[in-house]
């Protein structure tokens, strides 16, 4: 069974960073890629970043370009998002997923919180 387990969320001023972990355990049997999204309260979820498994080839939402990071670790099956230049529009659930193709995300984590303050 695949579990997918998100950690490094919290509490942090505008301006700051945050790196945020996302476990997977029992290897899915199609790993595309992962992907982050987010979900901040009244709004709908929304892709953050993603990146592919083997070549490692990322992507970014616009609103996060040139300030959070998306990165991997094969050999943990571990992926990595580190945020920096925090903003108060950044406050959300942050959650991964992984990618099973071009197209589909299954097995999402639980997210977690990050919250930015002004």
């Amino acid at each position: 069974q695949v579990q997918i387990v998100e950690s490094g969320g919290g509490l942090v001023q505008a301006g700051g960073s945050l790196r945020l972990s996302c476990a997977i355990s029992g290897r899915p049997f199609s790993l595309y890629g992962m992907g982050w999204f987010r979900q901040a309260p009244g709004k709908e979820r929304e892709f953050v970043a993603s990146i592919t498994w083997r070549g490692g080839s990322t992507s970014y939402a616009d609103s996060v370009k040139g300030r959070f990071t998306i990165s991997r670790d094969n050999a943990k099956t571990t992926v990595f998002l580190q945020m920096n230049s925090l903003k108060p529009e950044d406050t959300a659930v942050y959650s991964c997923a992984v990618r099973v193709n071009l197209v589909e995300y299954k097995y999402w984590g639980q997210g977690t919180q990050v919250t930015v303050s002004s």
